[in-house]
């Protein structure tokens, strides 16, 4: 399976790129910075674009199978569009080009899901980014195409465990982190495995 990856130099996206490549996946990485993702790989093929640049888009998905996005937005807690922006850029770019897998990594609380207090409290917090994320969400079901939606808790730099926990409907209880190389995992694995199709899955340690 040929796969490209946008946000692939964050330090979620490149640990997505090293999964997939040790998985045997075809990668195109999409970045805005090509220093920024020091990989070297026979099946890796890095672009430089901005995912804001339709066009850039639209030209860069042509000829892969599946989409997977790991882009975040820079504007830390403030109101933002950029992630509808790009969401829906790359939606347009798959429907030009036939494409219908995409895998999309959100956030905890992008379903309103967080319990407690606590949750209420951060998914307050968050409410800019996290109605950011809604957004391009809601671009991503309302042109039908075959998505998988990963909601991970805190992002932590801890190393990878494959011993996290998932769930379709709230949030796993008892932690409020993942490691990113978990969410990585998560993300290569659900590519192809049929019972994530059209779901969205909370993740955590």
């Amino acid at each position: 399976m040929k796969i490209i990856i946008f946000g692939a130099s964050g330090k979620t996206g490149k640990l997505v790129v090293e999964k997939a490549l040790q998985e045997d996946y075809t990668v195109t990485a999409f970045v805005r910075d090509t220093a920024k993702l020091d990989i070297q790989h026979n099946n890796l093929t890095i672009i430089q674009g901005e995912a804001t640049n339709e066009e850039a888009v639209k030209t860069a998905i042509a000829g892969h199978d599946a989409v997977i996005s790991c882009l975040g937005s820079s504007s830390g807690l403030g109101k933002t569009t950029i992630l509808h922006e790009m969401g829906k850029n790359i939606v347009n770019g798959m429907k030009a080009n036939q494409v219908s897998r995409i895998v999309y990594m959100a956030s905890a609380g992008v379903d309103k899901e967080i319990p407690g207090i606590a949750g209420k409290v951060m998914m307050k917090l968050l409410a800019n980014v996290l109605e950011d994320h809604r957004n391009a969400l809601n671009e991503i079901k309302s042109n039908n195409l075959i998505y998988t939606i990963a909601r991970p808790m805190g992002l932590t730099d801890k190393p990878f465990t494959g011993a996290y926990r998932e769930t379709f409907t709230g949030v796993p209880g008892g932690s409020r982190t993942i490691s990113r190389a978990d969410v990585a995992d998560f993300i290569i694995r659900s590519l192809e495995d049929e019972k994530y199709l059209n779901q969205s899955v909370a993740l955590a340690d």
